[in-house]
C-alpha cells in the first residue's frame, strides 16, 4: 500500500491517537485492579483467623484468584498492553514510511533537476 506523501501526517496522528486511547484504557483497568487488590488486602488484614503475614498473603491470593472481575481485569490488561505494543509498532512504521517517502520524493526532485541541467548543457 503506497500512501501519498500528504496523507501520512493524518495517518500518523490517527495512529498516535490510538496509542493514547489504549493508554487511557490501560489506566482505567489498572485502577480497577488496584481497587480489587485493596479489597483483598482489607479482607485478609482484618481476618482474625489468620495468624501471620504468610497466611494473610495466601488468603489475599485466594480472594483474588476466585474473584471473576479481577481475573477479567487482569486478562484485559494483558490484552490492552499487547494492543498498545502493536499500536506503537504501527505508529513507528508509519513514521518510518513517511521518512522514506520524503527521501524518495527528494531523490526524484534531484533527478529531475539533474536531468534538466544535463539537457541545458547539451542545448536541448
Amino acid at each position: 500500500m503506497v500512501t501519498q506523501l500528504n496523507h501520512y501526517p493524518a495517518a500518523i496522528a490517527q495512529a498516535a491517537q490510538r496509542v493514547n486511547e489504549l493508554d487511557s484504557q490501560i489506566m482505567a483497568v489498572q485502577q480497577l485492579i488496584s481497587r480489587e487488590e485493596g479489597n483483598a488486602d482489607r479482607l485478609s488484614a482484618f481476618d482474625v483467623d489468620l495468624k501471620n503475614d504468610t497466611q494473610r498473603k495466601a488468603r489475599r491470593f485466594e480472594v483474588l484468584l476466585t474473584h471473576q472481575e479481577y481475573q477479567t481485569a487482569v486478562n484485559t490488561l494483558m490484552r490492552l498492553t499487547a494492543d498498545k505494543a502493536n499500536a506503537i509498532a504501527h505508529l513507528e512504521y508509519l513514521r518510518n514510511q513517511f521518512s522514506v517517502a520524503k527521501l524518495e520524493a527528494r531523490l526524484e526532485i534531484a533527478k529531475q533537476l539533474t536531468d534538466f541541467e544535463s539537457r541545458e548543457l547539451v542545448g536541448l
